[in-house]
């Protein structure tokens, strides 16, 4: 769960344009959220590997990834903000988004 975390991260600051490119219009500085959530996502990873902080972590993943819905519903609804993706895969996508939470779940 780390690993994925972090290389999620990191993929905020190597290819930001394709996370900003799904960034609903009415969230303000996309630029800054892509890269605030990049650094949650990095953070939390790390966090993960270390006892004292994997329960925060823990507790920071599911809050981020609830946050998260906001995107993946907005991809659902906005057909430029899907990229073409088939619908019914971007609400595979959502159902993936609960069983993401309830992984993190799962561990504390």
């Amino acid at each position: 769960m780390a690993a994925m975390y972090c290389i999620a991260g990191l993929m905020h600051f190597i290819k930001p344009r394709a996370y900003m490119r799904i960034m609903p219009r009415y969230l303000p500085n996309h630029k800054i959220l892509v890269y605030l959530s990049g650094l949650a996502e990095l953070g939390f990873g790390i966090g993960l590997l270390f006892e004292s902080t994997r329960v925060i972590s823990l507790w920071g993943i599911m809050a981020m990834l609830t946050v998260f819905f906001l995107v993946h519903f907005y991809m659902v609804s906005n057909e430029k903000a899907g990229m073409g993706i088939p619908k019914w895969l971007l609400w595979i996508r959502i159902l993936l988004q609960f069983v993401l939470i309830w992984w993190a779940w799962f561990y504390l």
